[in-house]
């Protein structure tokens, strides 16, 4: 699929913002607006921390390519401007993206739908320590219940380390999630349309795939194919197809996965505008398939106008 055989207009490549990601934000959005550009999109970019919605319908875009991560930009509050703006953006809904960005309303619903993750609660200043590890064990993981790029994540392996794992979540959101902690694979899987992308497997040194694993270290290891048998894969194609519907989400995102030690699969969380930097996920699943990067943008683009 190539830029020409749609009339996509003049595009406007949305990033940045004020969010904890912004950093990894500006990264994708310079990489996919040369990506469109490369392929003869007519295509600008858009600092959304410059002069906020009002600035991005003053540039009068016919669509927005939206790069924006975390709160802002990824939770349905740009989605919602750009429905009643009447232009035509990338990605999922403003349902869809604002559950996404809520990581145990998330995991509520995938429950109520008999999908398999891990238990969570929500965490306050109030809450037992002993009774939240009598419930989840430990190790356990605390992280903000709004960030993403793994931001303010915690694996907390003794109790004594609790209360520092809360205030550093508690940093970035006001409300924070105690989850079991599953030890085995990680695996994550990129949607594109209704077709799943090549599972990845992350292989992380230090044993935790955080920010610095993700966008900084050359260390992380990166198995595509991702070492499961077909059916395996297959059955995991399938779950996280369901998860990403279960939320109602549509045109691409990315679904992160476990694996345990018995070969069960739990569902951690969905990306409804994953990163796009060189470090990035779906650009290496899209290109094990065969899709370069030029060609992932445009099909992205491409989905917003099947969705109108």
């Amino acid at each position: 699929m190539s830029a020409q055989d749609n009339n996509f207009g003049r595009v406007v490549v949305v990033f940045g913002g004020d969010s904890a990601e912004r950093d990894v934000s500006l990264n994708s959005g310079a990489a996919v607006l040369s990506g469109l550009q490369r392929s003869g999109v007519d295509a600008i970019g858009y600092d959304l921390a410059e002069a906020g919605v009002a600035g991005l319908e003053a540039l009068k875009p016919d669509m927005v390519f939206i790069a924006v991560h975390g709160r802002g930009g990824e939770d349905g509050c740009l989605q919602g401007a750009l429905e009643l703006a009447g232009i035509p953006y990338t990605g999922s809904g403003v349902m869809a993206s604002a559950l996404g960005m809520d990581k145990l309303r998330t995991k509520a619903l995938w429950q109520s739908a008999g999908l398999p993750t891990p238990e969570s609660i929500l965490m306050t200043s109030e809450t037992s320590h002993a009774e939240l590890i009598e419930r989840l064990g430990l190790p356990l993981i605390i992280k903000p219940v709004h960030e993403g790029s793994t931001i303010g994540i915690t694996i907390v392996r003794h109790a004594e380390e609790l209360e520092k794992a809360w205030q550093d979540a508690a940093g970035f959101d006001a409300r924070v999630m105690a989850e079991r902690f599953v030890a085995g694979g990680e695996f994550t899987l990129s949607v594109l349309g209704d077709r799943a992308l090549p599972a990845i497997r992350v292989e992380v040194p230090s044993g935790f795939y955080d920010y610095e694993a993700k966008y900084l270290s050359n260390d992380t290891l990166y198995h595509i194919p991702c070492g499961l048998e077909p059916e395996e894969e297959a059955e995991l194609a399938e779950l996280c197809l369901s998860a990403f519907d279960a939320v109602g989400c549509c045109g691409w995102g990315r679904v992160d996965v476990m694996r345990d030690a018995e070969g069960r699969f739990w569902l951690l969380e969905v990306n409804t505008v994953p990163g796009m930097t060189d470090h990035s996920l779906v650009p290496q699943a899209a290109a094990h398939a065969g899709i370069d990067f030029d060609q992932l943008v445009v099909r992205i683009l491409a989905t917003a106008l099947e969705r109108r």
